[in-house]
């Protein structure tokens, strides 16, 4: 019964050799209408039993690969650019919560990038599914380049915190998402990511709160949704809950992810299809679902934090939005996240600005062609051709400047410089 209640925004692992764009995901079909966000108050649902924590000692996972597979920059590194802004911050000064399976703190790219570990479900700091380690990487991996290791972490100059509040992919108690989010909020995180979903219960709601009392912004995945749940999908929480920033996820093509929940309200969308990084035993991963866009956009909201340290929780969501490329294809919210002008623009009664070293680069995003058997299975081979594939995309679709005229500009650099 548990096993309903809480699951990881994730679609089934791939075990495939790791390419720039991992192994080439089903063709994007129609997403439904999108709903405003709204307090959940009083359609909450009663709270379920708790569960019985249990000792995690023999981990069964699935083995990754080693760094040496990695061919070529991974493609949503290439989409977002975010070292662009590494001269303005590395995201020094801001700790990040991963509420999750655990961390593999051990793994050279993490390894010292995790201040303390917490684990709130009695079995132990292992972790053991790689969900958590997963997630760390996508914001903190350290870069190790002169390694010839070329993936990287949005924010490498943030401190980790781990809360390990899940000890599988689906049999998690909701409690232990709650007592996570308050735990980190309470050891002084800035930003929670929280890349799980599960139905709304008022404990939950609360601890949302909790957090947000203390100036705490929750980046959390919209969820995912099977073919077979496509009529009947609902809202996914903590995502759906008011001030929190919900990530729905985008593929290498540069169209929603088929799997990317839709009704619920969408903030920011990120890279989400897949996703290589980090995995236990100091190997690596590619993987899919709206869990690995929300650490993207976590470790944006981190170099604008630690760029901005006056800003609240509500001015950095606003901030993620208003900055954000695209956002008219229902399901996308403000659009993709855009780090550099995340970092770099000067919003609406703003005075301070910053000259970015390169323009940010911006994103445009292929509306949804209509569902089609065969381009569901097709294989697409690309390996380090994922941008060209985002062109061809583009062009059969609708390209949205970044520029739009939502109240916010880019600096300029001086002529003169």
């Amino acid at each position: 019964m548990l096993a309903r209640r809480v699951a990881w925004c994730t679609t089934v692992l791939l075990a495939a050799q790791l390419t720039t764009t991992g192994m080439a995901a089903a063709a994007p079909s129609p997403s439904p209408t999108r709903t405003a966000k709204a307090k959940p108050t009083r359609s909450a649902r009663p709270a379920p039993q708790p569960q019985r924590p249990r000792q995690q000692s023999n981990c069964q996972l699935e083995q990754g690969s080693p760094a040496s597979q990695i061919q070529g920059e991974p493609w949503a590194q290439q989409r977002l650019g975010f070292t662009d802004v590494w001269q303005q911050t590395k995201g020094g000064g801001v700790t990040v919560a991963i509420v999750d399976s655990g961390v593999d703190t051990s793994h050279p790219q993490l390894r010292g990038k995790v201040a303390e570990s917490v684990d709130v479900t009695g079995s132990g700091l292992q972790d053991c599914v790689g969900h958590g380690t997963e997630a760390a990487g996508i914001i903190a991996a350290r870069d190790m380049r002169h390694q010839r290791i070329p993936f990287l972490g949005v924010a490498p100059g943030v401190k980790l915190i781990s809360i390990k509040a899940a000890v599988g992919r689906t049999d998690n108690d909701p409690r232990w998402t709650a007592e996570g989010i308050r735990k980190a909020a309470d050891m002084g995180a800035k930003v929670i990511n929280v890349s799980s979903q599960t139905p709304n219960y008022r404990f939950l709601q609360e601890a949302v709160e909790y957090a947000q009392s203390k100036d705490a912004l929750i980046v959390a995945a919209a969820g995912n949704i099977q073919d077979e749940q496509r009529g009947t999908a609902t809202a996914a929480y903590p995502a759906a809950y008011e001030g929190v920033v919900s990530v729905g996820a985008i593929g290498p093509e540069g169209s929603l992810a088929q799997f990317s929940n839709a009704k619920t309200p969408v903030s920011v969308i990120a890279p989400g299809e897949n996703i290589i990084t980090t995995w236990p035993g100091g190997t690596y991963k590619s993987d899919s679902g709206t869990s690995f866009a929300a650490p993207y956009v976590a470790g944006v909201a981190a170099l604008v934090r630690s760029y901005y340290p006056r800003l609240n929780y509500r001015q950095v969501k606003r901030r993620l939005e208003l900055t954000a490329d695209g956002g008219t294809v229902t399901g996308t919210g403000g659009g993709m996240v855009n780090p550099g002008y995340a970092v770099t623009a000067v919003l609406e009664g703003e005075s301070r600005g910053v000259i970015p070293t390169t323009r940010p680069r911006t994103v445009s995003i292929a509306r949804p062609e209509p569902e089609d058997a065969f381009t569901r299975n097709l294989a697409l081979s690309v390996a380090g051709g994922a941008l060209a594939l985002a062109a061809t995309a583009i062009a059969a679709g609708v390209v949205i400047p970044a520029g739009r005229r939502r109240g916010w500009r880019p600096t300029r650099r001086d002529p003169a410089s």
